[in-house]
């Protein structure tokens, strides 16, 4: 279930962050405001308060329920939470919707883009996706690559959401059972602390080794020139 967790959420959550970094990029008023409004999930994202509105919000009678049911008139809706084959993508979701770390840090990257590279490309014809694909995309891979490393070792590392979420069993049929989770069952709920100790050194290599098998394959797709 991690590695599933990690392989969805972190790449919808690159995706989404660079595209509301990018409308954040625009000349439009109140943008300062749009900004920290945006980031504030990911200020509280994190918290037991927010994993606890996120499990009445996806519970059989929550907020997400009521909405589908009394606005589009759907019926026999599912307990998201609760269901095994829901529950998982709730958290997902709940990943994705903390996405205000990476968009800062693609805005900064956005915003170092020389503009006279779009006026040169327009010159020559080249229209907005054209742009995003040749320009863009080759300017931000190195920070690409950054927010990648960094909220790929975070999402392994997710415990909260899921332990408050499941009510720290990991359930329903340990669908939301992360590793950090069961490590912590191991460890504090059945007192073996050897076995956790040796999870937590498992985890410790894993990331290494991915993080490392990361560096050694992003050589073709990231670029760190200078931008002369």
């Amino acid at each position: 279930m991690t590695f599933k967790f990690v392989f969805i959420s972190v790449p919808l959550k690159l995706v989404f962050a660079l595209v509301v970094a990018m409308l954040m990029n625009k000349k439009l008023k109140l943008i300062p405001l749009y900004r920290a409004l945006y980031y504030i999930p990911t200020l509280l994202g994190g918290s037991v308060a927010i994993a606890v509105l996120w499990r009445r919000l996806f519970a059989g009678d929550g907020l997400i329920n009521m909405i589908l049911s009394g606005v589009f008139g759907l019926q026999n809706l599912p307990a998201w939470i609760s269901n095994p084959t829901y529950s998982l993508y709730t958290l997902i979701l709940l990943a994705v919707w903390q996405f205000g770390s990476p968009m800062i840090i693609f805005l900064a990257g956005l915003q170092q883009i020389p503009k006279e590279y779009y006026e040169a490309s327009s010159v020559d014809g080249a229209g907005k996706i054209r742009q995003f694909f040749s320009i863009t995309l080759p300017a931000l891979s190195p920070i690409i690559f950054f927010n990648f490393v960094m909220q790929m070792i975070s999402a392994f590392q997710s415990f909260t959401q899921a332990f408050i979420v499941s009510g720290g069993s990991g359930g329903p049929l340990d669908s939301t059972m992360f590793y950090s989770l069961y490590l912590y069952i191991k460890g504090f709920g059945f007192s073996e602390m050897g076995y956790a100790a040796a999870m937590a050194w498992i985890l410790l290599i894993l990331i290494a080794g991915l993080t490392a098998l990361s560096f050694k394959f992003s050589g073709n797709l990231v670029s760190y020139g200078s931008g002369e």
